[in-house]
Order: structure tokens, then sequence, then C-alpha cells
């Protein structure tokens, strides 16, 4: 089974191999992973989606919180949360099939972003299996480049997982990162080495 887990870090070099090291060693696989900057000055949020049992993501969710770089994490596997992913896809098509390729396109919500006379590139922002589906409908025509992001999570309604937001933290914890160094009274970015 797939899990998604999201881990907020701070927003230095190195913070991303410290990251997959961990994986490494623990011999945990990766299915997709992004990263990117969050509302938060000095913070970014890594989308992790890893393949395996419960036990997997609950041993992922220990180790991470123990690197000084993390600040936060969260199981979002059976959250109510909005999971989406980019793909751009480069289909071969000429002026006869062009059509056909749009219409495909069109019904999976996917947007031509390119043209040329032998080409067109779609973008399509959906959920894993729609984009599967689509990916399936054009390998006829020929797909003749692939780029996913990997899924990115976020909470439906008011919940949030943001530096600061505790969602449940549990006193301890809280005083726990604060003593880590992993709560900064100051501006972000803040070192924690």
């Amino acid at each position: 089974m797939l899990h998604t887990v999201v881990a907020l870090v701070e927003d230095r070099p190195g913070v991303l191999n410290r990251v997959a090291s961990l994986f490494r060693r623990r011999g945990f696989n990766i299915e997709s992973l992004a990263v990117g900057t969050t509302h938060e000055d000095g913070i970014s949020r890594m989308t992790i989606i890893v393949d395996g049992h419960e036990g997997i993501v609950d041993q992922v969710e220990k180790q991470l919180i123990k690197l000084v770089d993390v600040i936060k994490v969260e199981d979002l596997t059976h959250a109510e949360a909005v999971n989406r992913e980019l793909a751009l896809i480069k289909v071969r098509c000429t002026a006869e099939n062009r059509r056909e390729v749009l219409e495909i396109a069109s019904v999976f919500r996917a947007q031509a972003v390119d043209l040329s006379p032998e080409s067109v590139i779609l973008q399509a922002v959906a959920q894993r299996d729609r984009v599967n589906g689509l990916l399936d409908n054009l390998r006829s025509y020929g797909v003749m480049e692939l780029m996913r992001t990997g899924r990115v999570s976020m909470r439906r309604g008011t919940q949030v997982t943001a530096y600061g937001d505790q969602n449940g933290e549990s006193e301890e914890m809280h005083r726990f990162h604060h003593e880590s160094g992993r709560l900064p009274e100051g501006e972000l970015p803040f070192a924690s080495d």
C-alpha cells in the first residue's frame, strides 16, 4: 500500500540528502518525493510516498522526527486530504490525429501547453489514477517524453500541517521540539546543528 507522509523541514542545504539517506539506511522505498517552499520563510514541505505496510509508516515517522532539520511529520494516508500530481506528457501527433489527442486530453481535464507540427505537450493535474488513465489512452499515439512530480497532499478543511500548529501535539513533544531547537523564537531559517 502507498502511504503519504508530509514533513516540514528547515529550508537549508543538505536536508534533502539527510532525509533520503535515512530512507536508504533503513531500506524504505520512496515511491515519490515532492519538495517545495511553504508560506513560511525558511520552511520547506516534503510529501513522501512510501510503499509498505502500516508498520513502515510508523517507523518512517519516528525516524524522520529524530532528524534535527525536521520540524514536523504527519501521516496523511487515511486523512481527508486533497492529493494531486502534475504530469507533463509529450505525445507524438500529426495534423491528422491532433484533434483526437486533444479530445482525449479534454476528457481527462489535461491542457495543451505546447504544440509543434509533430507533437503536443499536455499538462495534467489530477490524482494518480486519472494521470495513469490519461497515459494509458495516449500510449497508442506514442508518448515521447514524460515527467511526473509525484503526489502532493494537503488536509481538507481547517486542519493544517504548519510550523507552530500543534494539531494535537502533546505538551511533552512540544517541549522536546523546543529543547531540540526545532521551535525557534527568532526569525527563520534557524540553525539547528
